[in-house]
């Protein structure tokens, strides 16, 4: 990708545009996508019962509709593993397909579980984990007949919750005041106050396992490569340090980043308010801007890469953006 500086009074701008906007028939927030086995055949879920199917990689997209009576959902998260998928929405809601989405059935939930479904990932045949809005993890090994409790106690009620390919786990509370780790095999979750005044906006993995942060005011920051140690053996001092120093990819004041996502080891893209859509190729040292869609009239909620050639930008509206390196490669 070739970057130039427009100016030094603003953050540089991309020479080249790899996002195309992608018209959907709705104009609800979208919240999740995620494809079957056949790379073509994908599937995009969002507020208002929101389930979108595409057949071309997701070029264009149609509408399906569930027979889930006359409750409103919000389908929270869609996850597979080849043609087997799940859905995950609220209030307690959980969905099944073992034949790409051809047919779904509802998983029975127990009223009791500790709030919404949130967070669905297929694992392997027949294998799933859920975790829920207030930081509640299950795994279930039997199409979901059966659940297993994988940390004692919930978290509380959180903003986002992220998991990595590893089963690792992190939270952000739901007023951005702290976060909290967990790694499978550890009995509870584990507490770590937010390092600055900023109040947290959102979290997750990056390469290595090194942690990334969204704060209010577009502040943006990494984990050491030490990784974090828990709060059981750590002090403030060195819950401190386990930082890199932070850094603003947008200096512009007010706009609010929601989503940062990793398309290489190197090449990492950020997500905000009204449009806004940044783009590192150096690791998250210097940033540049895609102003090719910062006239989209949306907040950009989400960014996430399936692989270096394909990626989506989720967002309110029915707004959805579909990478494409070909602009890239022609340059």
């Amino acid at each position: 990708m070739v970057l130039f500086c427009t100016s030094c009074a603003q953050v540089p701008a991309i020479s080249t545009h790899p996002w195309e906007v992608i018209p959907l028939p709705t104009e609800s927030d979208l919240a999740d996508i995620a494809f079957t086995g056949n790379p073509n055949r994908g599937w995009l879920v969002g507020s208002n019962s929101t389930l979108l199917e595409t057949q071309d990689g997701g070029q264009t997209w149609q509408s399906r509709t569930l027979d889930l009576g006359e409750r409103n959902y919000r389908f929270n998260s869609v996850s597979f593993s080849g043609q087997e998928g799940w859905i995950a929405g609220q209030p307690l809601l959980l969905l099944h397909t073992e034949d790409g989405g051809d047919s779904w059935s509802r998983i029975p939930l127990n009223e009791k579980l500790p709030g919404d479904p949130n967070l669905v990932v297929a694992l392997d045949l027949g294998s799933v984990e859920m975790a829920t809005n207030v930081g509640a993890i299950y795994q279930s090994s039997n199409g979901g007949k059966t659940w297993k409790a994988m940390v004692q106690q919930a978290v509380g009620v959180v903003r986002n919750i992220s998991r990595a390919n590893d089963g690792q786990y992190v939270t952000v509370s739901a007023n951005g005041s702290f976060y909290s780790t967990w790694k499978p095999g550890q009995d509870a979750w584990q507490p770590h106050n937010r390092n600055s005044s900023r109040r947290i906006q959102n979290m997750g993995f990056g390469t290595n396992h090194r942690l990334w942060m969204l704060a209010r005011g577009g502040q943006l920051q990494f984990s050491t490569p030490d990784g974090l140690s828990s709060s059981e053996d750590s002090d403030e001092d060195s819950e401190q340090e386990s930082w890199e120093k932070p850094t603003y990819p947008q200096p512009r004041a007010g706009w609010g980043l929601l989503d940062l996502a990793y398309r290489t080891s190197e090449e990492l893209w950020i997500t905000g308010g009204s449009g806004e859509l940044l783009c590192s190729v150096d690791g998250g040292q210097t940033w540049q801007q895609d102003r090719d869609v910062e006239d989209v009239p949306a907040n950009l909620y989400k960014v996430l890469f399936l692989d270096a050639d394909r990626g989506f930008v989720l967002g309110q509206r029915g707004t959805l953006l579909k990478y494409s390196n070909s602009a890239t490669e022609s340059v």
